[in-house]
């Protein structure tokens, strides 16, 4: 099962609609995890029309810095825990990333998000930073931004995948690129992971 996974899509502060790009990456994902700011819904319109969508409410749809806010819609709650598979995957917006212990912990975030529930997959945004991690063992994954990657200008970012067809889930990063995307470049990108 190849899922797709996307934040931080900003649309339409960004640009008037996602890089076209995005959808063709996303055309054999059986469903899309969107981790919240995606600022206005007609980007899950177009996003279902691949697939389900399931969607985090970011603090860009409660109308911080004056932007509108998006009405209640039944594919975006502040969590979702889903079961694909037989994982249990979380989905949010915002965690302590990276951790500030002993407060802000992935352990205490889980818990006070997704209370009594075992995470095998733990996907969120916000940061616009593409993240990968093993933690507490939950698989953290943050796809970053295809608009504004690391918070920067508007610009070719990233996009995730999630894959539930092993005994263990695995995830990898895409960048978005002119001719379509590319294997994200951890060493290029001077990140510790």
């Amino acid at each position: 099962m190849k899922i797709g996974l996307i934040s931080d899509t900003h649309i339409p502060e960004a640009m008037p609609e996602l890089w076209p790009h995005v959808f063709d990456q996303f055309q054999d994902v059986e469903c899309i995890l969107h981790a919240g700011d995606i600022y206005d819904f007609s980007v899950l319109d177009r996003l279902e029309q691949i697939a389900p969508v399931y969607a985090a409410r970011g603090n860009g749809e409660d109308g911080s810095g004056g932007r509108e806010v998006q009405p209640n819609d039944h594919r975006v709650r502040e969590t979702w825990t889903i079961n694909l598979q037989g994982f249990n995957i979380g989905l949010t917006h915002y965690i302590p990333m990276p951790e500030i212990p002993p407060g802000l912990t992935i352990r205490k975030w889980k818990n006070r998000l997704f209370p009594d529930t075992h995470l095998d997959v733990l996907v969120y945004g916000d940061t616009h930073v593409e993240q990968i991690d093993l933690i507490d063992n939950t698989l953290c994954i943050n796809p970053g931004s295809p608009t504004y990657p690391h918070n920067l200008s508007l610009q070719f970012g990233t996009i995730g995948f999630l894959y539930l067809d092993e005994p263990a889930p695995r995830a990898e990063i895409m960048q978005l690129t002119d001719s379509g995307t590319t294997p994200f470049d951890w060493a290029a990108s001077r990140r510790p992971w």
